[in-house]
């Protein structure tokens, strides 16, 4: 509904691993049953790149890595800020102290 509403007729997906293919195939052929109209065009990423996840990045910036050099500036100031003052002990008996 939201590509309908919007007009659009391709979607981009990038794809880190030939392990990521099955899935992306998968929500690829679901999406064209539902809309005719659409069209998922897939995009390898750079090797250097290739390790990254949404869930690694999120895991380095919680715990105070940087991650500038991996995401948009707007992106790294999210994380900061959402990440702000979390407690990164290892468990209960940490947070104790």
């Amino acid at each position: 509904e939201y590509v309908r509403s919007r007009g659009i007729n391709v979607v981009i997906r990038g794809l880190r691993a030939v392990t990521d293919f099955e899935y992306e195939f998968q929500m690829a052929q679901m999406n064209s049953h539902l809309n005719r109209d659409l069209e998922t065009f897939f995009m390898m990423t750079r090797l250097e790149h290739a390790y990254l996840s949404s869930s690694i990045v999120k895991t380095v910036a919680r715990f105070g890595g940087l991650v500038g050099d991996l995401v948009p500036p707007g992106v790294e100031a999210r994380l900061r800020e959402k990440y702000r003052g979390e407690d990164h002990g290892t468990g209960p008996a940490e947070r104790s102290r």
